[in-house]
C-alpha cells in the first residue's frame, strides 16, 4: 500500500508518517500543502491519500478541495480525510461525489491505533470508513426528508452504520443483534426508501446517498 500524506502541522504530518511505516505501510510522499499532495500524487502514483481539511494559505478547505481535484484525477485513488472537527458542509461535498474508497475520520481516531489502521484499510481495498460522528451530525439533520421519516428508530441506527462502511456482521455486533435481523432491517430500509431489487445500482450505497444528498440539499 503506497501511501502519501496531506498535514500541516509537521508534527502531526511526521507522527502519523511514522506511526504507517512502523505498520510496513509503505509512505512514499508528505506535503504541507495542498499544492505539495497533488505533485506528489501526480509523481508517486498512490494507491491512498490521506488529506488535513484545513491546510495553508486560507486553512479553510483547501484539503477538501485538494481531495476532490485527486479524485478527479485520478478515480481510482482511495482517499482519507481527516480533520479536528465535523465540518457537515465539506464531508457532504466530498461524500457526495461517491462512497467507494472514501472515509472521513475526525482525528482523535488517529490515537486509536487499530481503529484508525482497519479505517485505512477499509478505505484502501474500495470500501469506506466515516467516523461515527460525521455519521450522526448528518444523519440528524437529515431526517426531516419524507423518505427517511419512514425509517423505524432501528432501521436508521443501521443505516448510520452502514454509512460509516460497516459490513452486517459488524453492525450486527455494534447494535447486539444477529446478522438475520440486520439483514431483516436493510430489506425494510431499501423497501421504505424506494430501492428496487431490479434497479441498475448498489441499493447499499443508493441507500447512503440518499440521506447524504438530502443533507446537501439543507446545507
Amino acid at each position: 500500500m503506497r501511501i502519501v500524506i496531506a498535514e500541516d502541522d509537521p508534527l502531526l504530518r511526521e507522527g502519523l508518517a511514522l506511526l504507517l511505516r512502523a505498520e510496513s505501510l509503505d509512505v512514499v510522499a508528505t506535503a504541507g500543502t495542498a499544492d505539495g499532495i497533488l505533485d506528489a500524487i501526480d509523481v508517486h502514483k498512490p494507491d491512498v491519500a490521506i488529506f488535513d481539511v484545513r491546510m495553508p494559505p486560507t486553512h479553510t478547505d483547501e484539503g477538501i478541495v485538494a481531495a476532490v481535484e485527486a479524485r478527479r484525477r485520478r478515480p481510482d485513488l482511495a482517499v482519507l480525510v481527516l480533520s479536528a472537527y465535523v465540518e457537515q458542509s465539506f464531508a457532504t461535498e466530498l461524500l457526495t461525489g461517491g462512497v467507494t474508497s472514501l472515509g472521513y475520520l475526525l482525528k482523535e481516531r488517529v490515537g486509536r491505533v487499530e481503529e484508525f489502521l482497519d479505517a485505512l484499510r477499509r478505505v484502501a481495498s474500495g470500501g469506506t470508513a466515516i467516523d461515527p460522528e460525521v455519521v450522526a451530525q448528518l444523519f440528524t439533520r437529515s431526517r426531516h426528508d419524507t423518505r427517511l421519516e419512514r425509517l423505524s428508530p432501528r432501521e436508521r441506527d443501521v443505516l448510520a452504520l452502514m454509512a460509516e462502511g460497516l459490513g452486517n456482521s459488524a453492525i450486527a455486533e455494534r447494535l447486539v443483534v444477529t446478522d438475520g435481523a440486520v439483514h431483516k432491517h436493510i430489506r425494510s430500509i431499501f423497501a421504505k426508501l424506494d430501492l428496487s431489487p431490479t434497479d441498475q445500482v448498489d441499493r447499499r450505497v443508493a441507500a447512503v446517498l440518499r440521506y447524504l444528498e438530502d443533507v446537501r440539499r439543507r446545507a
